[in-house]
């Protein structure tokens, strides 16, 4: 639905986003086929399905860290700051690792709003010229568009096998981070 409401919002001839740039004198700007344009759209309508499920997270993990941790360092004469940097951000760690970790799997399995910004299954999945191309879109054109189904397998395992490094790399700087702290 979100990227639906925001493939009309920057719609080329009719968007209200190429509306309000006009009142202040900026000409249309061609969303879907200008890569910095495509890239900024995709981008904002990733951001806003996302900000409020990463947001309820963190708002959960800060509420629960105990309020005497926060006493305790207002009574060690710890700032605003400080308590943020020495409580919060250590009693969320976890949070943020995992919010980390989902925000790249879905990153990497993005796939519906390109689609949809690109039009559906019978437009250009990734862009005139593949500004927008993602590695699920990429799958998806190779196996279901072109019937290149080993190519489509090797996307797949390409996505695998990135993700799997990642994890590597995540659980690395973890315990690197674990034994500063």
């Amino acid at each position: 639905a979100a990227a639906l409401v925001f493939t009309m919002l920057f719609e080329r001839d009719f968007g209200m986003i190429n509306w309000m740039l006009s009142l202040v004198g900026i000409d249309n700007i061609d969303f879907e086929n200008n890569k910095w344009a495509a890239q900024t759209a995709i981008s904002t309508i990733v951001i806003w399905r996302w900000t409020g499920y990463n947001a309820l997270l963190y708002l959960a993990a800060m509420q629960a860290i105990p309020r005497d941790r926060y006493e305790a360092a207002a009574i060690d004469g710890a700032s605003r700051w400080q308590q943020f940097l020495k409580v919060t951000v250590p009693g969320i760690r976890s949070t943020i690792v995992f919010t980390i970790v989902l925000s790249t799997i879905g990153a990497t399995q993005l796939f519906g709003e390109p689609l949809i910004f690109g039009q559906g299954p019978n437009g250009i999945t990734g862009g005139a010229d593949n500004q927008y191309q993602t590695l699920g879109l990429l799958l998806y054109e190779e196996g279901w568009k072109n019937y290149q189904m080993g190519r489509a397998a090797t996307v797949a395992w390409a996505m695998f096998l990135l993700l799997i490094v990642l994890f590597v790399v995540q659980r690395v700087v973890k315990r690197v981070l674990a034994r500063r702290a």
